[in-house]
């Protein structure tokens, strides 16, 4: 097909008025703004340590079979480890173990990188590692396509080899996994989009309770005196709320309308460092900062520290929040020589989130937590 001839000399119209052309600038004016979008595609990662206790008593249970982790999250889907210590090539006599990684729960066409580290026990940390992190695949990332499927390796480890290494200490395994589920996000832009800030309520709150303003309550402990608002705390602890108003007949209000005095409470059970950082995290929602958590940590029972401190204070005042971040904090330094206390506390101030942490830590080094108690 020609195309028409759309030059000079071809007899066409005549060139458009003035005002035609003006009414284009207006169309080309009014036009949308440009848009853009960009697709990110990147891994989201998590590991898993699979610690694995009497491995000489799970050797013999048969080709094939197979002793699995705790299931773990990672990219929305479950993951597993499966150990075979017997191997799970029949063709290879139970020569070597196998290690694989298994998709847990339901998905289709999940893409993922994976990671096995057998750990080096001898503190030499020459640890045997499979990775694909750090390496480009000629066919991408794997995919597994239902519940089930595997990626590992069949001949992981020679047994002989692995039963004379430092891999193996006190007839235990320790394996590390991590897996990166492949996800992809779109990222658009809008043209008369409005960023609105972090929320900035615990500043204001904040400043209320340092500047004192319109307090209401002074609370002494130990001598020391702290202003603060009977709404306030009664809107963040049922404790204050019951404390406050729950028992309040109407004489008693009327009585505190007219009257000008604040009222004073004292507190004899509790430290002024520890009260105050109640009041903090009442009125601000969030921990004292790192710094004065761990002043108080050096050389003393985590009964004694200021987070273990805090965490029975939340316990008292019946703020579940705050005693979350307590856990939160406290599980960030669990150790050998502090598991057994740090257990004792969270049983004591139901902590359960801390307290499942503690034990899964227990069982996770058994033999260390055992020989630092026999000292």
């Amino acid at each position: 097909m020609e195309d028409e001839d759309a030059g000079p000399g071809g007899g066409g119209e005549a060139s458009p008025p003035h005002h035609a052309a003006a009414s284009g600038d207006r169309a080309r004016d009014m036009s949308a703004s440009p848009t853009s979008s960009r697709s990110v595609t990147q891994t989201v990662n998590g590991s898993h340590r699979f610690v694995i206790q009497g491995y000489s008593l799970a050797k013999g249970m048969g080709v094939g079979k197979h002793i699995a982790s705790e299931t773990f999250t990672v990219g929305g889907y479950q993951w597993a480890i499966y150990f075979y210590p017997d191997g799970k090539n029949p063709e290879d006599n139970s020569a070597y173990v196998s290690v694989f990684i298994a998709l847990a729960s339901e998905g289709t066409d999940v893409r993922a990188l994976f990671e096995l580290t057998l750990l080096d026990q001898s503190g030499k940390g020459k640890h045997k590692v499979h990775s694909h992190f750090d390496r480009s695949l000629e066919s991408g990332p794997y995919t597994l396509k239902y519940r089930g499927s595997m990626w590992g390796y069949k001949r992981f480890f020679r047994r002989t080899a692995l039963e004379t290494s430092d891999f193996l200490k006190d007839d235990c395994l320790k394996i590390n996994c991590t897996v990166g589920v492949v996800v992809s996000t779109m990222d658009y832009s809008r043209p008369h989009s409005i960023e609105v800030p972090e929320s900035d309520i615990g500043y204001h709150f904040g400043t209320l309770l340092d500047n004192k303003e319109g307090v209401d309550v002074i609370f002494s402990v130990a001598g020391e005196k702290f202003h603060a608002h009977k709404l306030v705390l009664a809107a963040r602890s049922t404790f204050f709320r019951s404390e406050f108003f729950d028992h309040e007949s109407d004489e008693e209000k009327n009585e505190a309308d007219m009257g000008n005095e604040i009222k004073e409470i004292v507190i004899d059970d509790m430290d002024p460092t520890v009260f105050k950082a109640v009041l903090h995290f009442i009125y601000r929602d969030n921990l004292v900062s790192d710094d004065e958590l761990s002043a108080s940590s050096s050389g003393c029972s985590i009964f004694d520290t200021l987070a273990g401190k805090l965490m029975a204070a939340a316990d008292k005042y019946e703020l579940p929040r705050l005693r979350l971040l307590c856990e939160s904090y406290l599980c960030k330094h669990i150790s050998v020589n502090s598991v057994a206390t740090t257990l004792a506390l969270a049983e004591r101030h139901h902590a359960m989130e801390l307290k499942s942490v503690c034990l899964k830590f227990a069982a996770e080094n058994l033999s260390d937590a055992l020989m630092y108690l026999q000292l």
